[in-house]
């Protein structure tokens, strides 16, 4: 799907979240990427091909979010 130069993250890659934003709704907390990922404002994610992921992110830099 991706024509960009650098080609986004496949909808299957573990980083498919960081393929470009090509629509954005967030007054309904979703936005469409470039490779047909829907990632919800809760980082969950719906793939093309109608699987479902929860939250998958494991934070790196803990530090940097205060308590």
């Amino acid at each position: 799907m991706c024509a960009h130069p650098t080609p986004c993250p496949e909808a299957t890659s573990e980083a498919r979240d960081l393929a470009a934003v090509v629509t954005s709704h967030p007054e309904q907390g979703w936005s469409l990427l470039c490779n047909g990922v829907v990632l919800f404002d809760d980082d969950g994610e719906l793939l093309p091909d109608g699987r479902a992921f929860a939250d998958h992110h494991e934070w790196l830099a803990p530090g940097l979010v205060s308590a």
